[in-house]
This record gives structure tokens, C-alpha cells and sequence, in this order.
């Protein structure tokens, strides 16, 4: 990096430390913010426990619960109106639980980690579990209810996921930076991708749009502003928000948009034959499979049963030993998912809103570790091949194509590789690591201590986001961090070497390889090399 570029990230993470130190005293009165009206009625919130300005308020109802008739439906919106003490987060979404791994050379906390990240801490699950979690600082701009607002949705392979774990817990975001944290609870699995024919599809990228709505009907009562939500998600979070781009292109919401380590080019979506059969199999476990009212039947069943029965399903294969497709998984329905996404990229058939793209070094880190427990063993060459595949180039693919359709849009690569982070000595930037820099919990996720560059670049990446949650369109260029552009040094790469700063460099540093290079989503078997050569052309193209 150069020395003006150098000289630019010192100065940068220098006033971003002043921006984002807490304030001694709160700079508005919290006790406005306590109680708040709703739609759902009056909330009580309470201020967190060492953190006296941040007010939460956790697993606030925001559909009805989808239970009984609601089972395998889509959500309805939240009826009932009384006072409401959010003092507990809500259950999880009912999920089967990520298994015990004894990874070679894994550190001592590294199971830790996986617990949390994966939903295995031992948190309650119910079905009764569509409820969202809200942290603000009590600011001036509360007063105004001129707080930018993010809305997150945890990844998971829409296999596991919930917020209620330390992973995603907003009060620190929320003390450093003046915004609303939002993270949301949605179905998975069976429950909230079912895949069954004569069902509504996709139930929770539903949950995830209704769950939006109450937002955007209700924050401006915590201090956020209608007018600036972003929604944001991690993995399988990531491809929802980058779907959701596609599906209310006309309605978004949103005045922007972040996919960490996922958007519609990183995985494949099923067979819908498959989808139907994995369901059938399901209905035949829990004993539905001769009733004359086959959904009436599973809508009887008891949860743990069909919990149960979707646990022995196995998950489909696809090019990469490493990219595993789930059993119960989004469904083409050209609705909210759709078959063409090359096509409507290329035409620009997406919502016009500014959007920031990024991946992890080494996304490969984390994938080896859960096909590990099926036997599979990738070698480095396979593990290169899904990095490209699935992240670098899906990434590369989806910048670029917003750039072309004169879409504000940023990409970023995220190197961060710490000892409290760590799961075993190479895992490196692995798949998720970057949340614990979002959120700044890594030291209540592994139970180890932060380094003063880790707590460093937390600031910094903290500070980057609030700039582009507060302006989309030129709050990240306003602080030296230009929009994508493959002939410029325009990608961001953040905390090379464990140093709390970024640089900028040209993106072929690391994409050079993804015109020869099948997207992760379109990486199956059937895959044609007409496909190949498509994807060839538009990279010479430019």
C-alpha cells in the first residue's frame, strides 16, 4: 500500500476511534426510551448491565406464532395489543442442533465457538419463535429519530441459526456507533422451507419480509429512521438479502443492502423433485403418509417429530465436496427465488439500492470442518476451487454487474486471523469469522481475551458500516473507501496481517481466476460449459 493510502487508513482509524468511544454520560434521557408504543402495544424495554446508555429489548413478536393452521404458512402479522415486557429473547426456531466435532489440531475453545455460531448452545426452541431482537443508544438523534437502522438475518444453510447468542448480540455495535441493531428470528429447515408442492413457498424469506415491515412500521419509537434501513445477513442470511434485491425489486424497503459470504451466484438450489421427495420422506417418518389430509396431518404432528424425521434426510451433493445442498432449502418459485438470476443480473433486473458485498479469505476454513464428520477430507486444490466458486467470484460477479447498472456498490475481503478467534492453527479468515469484528463479541463467543489491533479493526469496521448504513450512496467514499471498479484499486481488504487498517487493491488481485471460473450456485452436475464461456465473455467484455 502506498504511503498516501497508508497515511489515509492511520488517519481514518484515528478519528474513527474519537467517533466511536462511548460517551461518558448518556446524551439523551434513556428513560424516554423505556417504554415505547407500538403496534403490538406498549414494550418495556431495560438498560443492559455495564452499558448504561443502550436500551434492549429482546424477542419482540412480530407475526403471529405459526402454529396449528399457521404451520407450513406463510406468516400473519402480529394482532394482539397489550403491555409487553421485553426482558428475554424468544425461542429458537426449532433446528437440530450442529454435532460435537473433533477436528485435528482444534484448540481447546474452538467447539465453543462452533456452538455459537451454529445454534448448539443449548438455547429453547419452540415454533412459537418469530421475534425480534432491538438495541439503541440513547443519542441526540434518537430524540429525532434519525438513527440509521440494520436489520440482520443469521446464516446457517437454513439448516440452524437463531440470534439468542452472543455471536449477534447488538449492545456493543449499538454503544460504539448511533444506530438501531436489529436481529431477527425466522424458520428454517422444514418448517420454514418445506419445498412441498400445494404449500406457500419460502416461509422464511416471509418471516423475513414481514419481520422488515414491523421495523419499518414501528422504529422510528426506538430512535430509528424509516428512511435508512439496511438489512443485513451472513451466509445463507447473505443470499436472502441478495434475493431479496430480486424478489421486491419495485418495493424494497431498504435504502441498502450487506451480504456477508453469500448472495444468489455462492450456492446451488435443489431439484424440486428432490424437495418433494425429502418432504414425502418426512411425512412418511412422522406417520402422515396414508392420511387422507396429508398437510392436515403434519400440521397435527408434534414439532419434535418432524424435527426428527427432517434429521434423516440426507443433504444432496453438488461439484464441491465442500458445498453440500440441504435437504429443505429456498425454493424456485418466481416469487421470491428465481431460476434465471444470470439473465435478470445481466438486464439489471434488481433493486436499485446501494449495496456492499464482501467474503472471508478463507470461507473453505470452516466448510472442512462440517463435512469432516461425514468422512470428507478436501484437499487444498478443493478448497481453493470453493473459495472462487462459491465467495471471490460470486462477489466479483454481483459488483460488477451493479456497477454496470450505475448501482452504488462496494466489495470488501475481510483477512482477520486471531487467537481468540481461531479454530485450528490454518483455518484462517474462515467462513464467519468477520461477525466477531461486526458485532464485537469475540471475546464473550470464545471466553479469551481480545489483542488492542483486534479491538482496533473492530472499531474500524464498525465505524465503516455506520458510514454506509448512515449514507449509502457516499458514506463509504467519504471516507476513502471508493466504489468497485475492476480497472481501479477499489477492493477493501481489511485487517491484512492482524493490522487495524485497510487497503486498497485491484481486484484481480484476487479474482483473476474467475473468468475460467462456474459460480458456486450453478456448480451441479448439470452444468454446461456453455455456461463456462458465458461467464468468460462478459469478464473480457470489461
Amino acid at each position: 500500500m502506498c504511503a498516501q493510502a497508508v497515511l489515509a487508513a492511520v488517519t481514518w482509524l484515528a478519528s474513527s476511534l474519537v467517533a466511536a468511544s462511548p460517551y461518558e454520560q448518556c446524551e439523551a434521557s434513556t428513560s424516554k426510551f423505556l417504554k415505547v408504543e407500538t403496534t403490538n402495544g406498549l414494550i418495556e424495554g431495560h438498560i443492559v448491565d455495564d452499558t448504561p446508555c443502550v436500551i434492549e429489548y429482546l424477542g419482540i413478536p412480530y407475526a403471529k406464532p405459526p402454529v396449528g393452521d399457521l404451520r407450513f404458512a406463510s406468516p400473519q402479522r402480529y394482532e394482539d395489543h397489550h403491555s409487553y415486557e421485553a426482558k428475554d429473547f424468544g425461542y429458537d426456531c426449532p433446528h437440530s442442533t450442529f454435532p460435537y466435532i473433533d477436528y485435528p489440531d482444534f484448540f481447546e475453545d474452538a467447539n465453543r465457538i462452533i456452538d455459537y455460531f451454529a445454534a448448539s448452545g443449548g438455547t429453547p426452541q419452540s415454533e412459537d419463535c418469530l421475534t425480534l431482537n432491538i438495541w439503541a443508544k440513547a443519542t441526540f438523534r434518537s430524540n429525532l429519530a434519525r438513527k440509521p437502522v440494520l436489520v440482520f438475518f443469521y446464516g446457517g444453510k437454513f439448516t440452524f441459526g437463531n440470534t439468542n447468542t452472543p455471536f449477534y448480540y447488538g449492545v456493543n455495535f449499538a454503544n460504539a456507533e448511533d444506530l438501531v441493531v436489529v436481529t431477527v428470528n425466522y424458520r428454517m429447515n422444514i418448517f420454514g422451507f418445506p419445498g412441498a408442492d400445494g404449500l406457500d413457498t419460502n416461509l422464511g424469506m416471509r418471516d423475513q419480509r414481514l419481520a422488515t415491515e414491523w421495523v419499518r412500521d414501528n422504529i422510528a419509537a426506538f430512535g430509528g429512521d424509516t428512511s435508512k434501513i439496511t438489512i443485513s445477513g451472513q451466509s445463507a442470511g447473505g443470499a436472502t438479502v441478495d434475493y431479496w434485491t430480486y424478489a421486491y425489486r419495485d418495493d424494497p424497503i431498504i435504502s441498502a443492502a450487506i451480504t456477508h459470504s453469500g448472495n444468489v451466484f455462492s450456492f446451488p438450489l435443489p431439484d424440486p423433485s428432490t424437495q418433494q421427495d425429502n418432504w414425502e420422506t418426512v411425512v412418511d417418518y412422522v406417520g402422515c403418509g396414508n392420511a387422507t389430509d396429508t398437510f392436515k396431518c403434519m400440521r397435527n404432528a408434534s414439532w419434535e417429530d418432524i424435527k426428527a424425521g427432517a434429521a434423516t434426510v440426507k443433504s444432496g451433493q453438488s461439484s464441491s465436496p465442500l458445498r453440500t445442498v440441504p435437504s429443505f432449502y429456498p425454493k424456485a418459485d418466481n416469487l421470491l427465488v428465481f431460476t434465471d438470476y444470470l439473465e435478470r443480473t445481466d438486464q439489471g433486473d434488481f433493486a436499485k439500492v446501494p449495496i456492499l458485498y464482501g467474503n472471508n479469505n478463507n470461507e473453505a476454513g470452516f466448510y472442512a470442518i462440517t463435512v469432516y464428520s461425514n468422512g470428507a477430507v478436501p484437499t487444498q486444490e478443493q478448497d481453493n476451487v470453493f473459495n472462487l466458486e462459491s465467495f471471490t467470484c460470486a462477489v466479483a460477479k454481483q459488483v460488477e454487474s451493479r456497477r454496470r447498472h450505475g448501482t452504488p456498490a462496494w466489495a470488501f475481503r475481510y483477512m482477520g486471523d486471531w487467537n481468540n478467534t481461531r479454530l485450528y492453527p490454518t483455518s484462517g479468515a474462515y467462513h464467519g469469522t468477520d461477525m466477531h469484528m461486526l458485532f464485537g463479541n469475540s471475546a464473550a463467543v470464545s471466553g479469551l481475551p481480545t489483542s488492542e489491533p483486534q479491538r482496533g479493526l473492530t472499531k474500524l469496521m464498525q465505524h465503516s458500516w455506520f458510514a454506509f448504513l448512515d449514507n449509502p450512496r457516499t458514506g463509504l467514499s467519504e471516507r476513502g473507501w471508493p466504489e468497485y471498479d475492476p480497472n481501479e484499486k477499489t477492493l477493501v481488504r481489511l485487517g491484512n496481517d492482524n493490522k487495524p487498517e485497510y487497503e486498497l487493491l485491484y481486484p484481480s488481485s484476487y479474482d483473476s481466476f474467475c473468468s475460467n471460473t462456474t459460480l458456486g450456485s450453478l456448480g451441479t452436475s448439470t452444468t454446461t460449459s456453455s455456461v463456462k464461456v458465458r461467464l468468460e465473455a462478459e469478464a473480457h467484455k470489461n
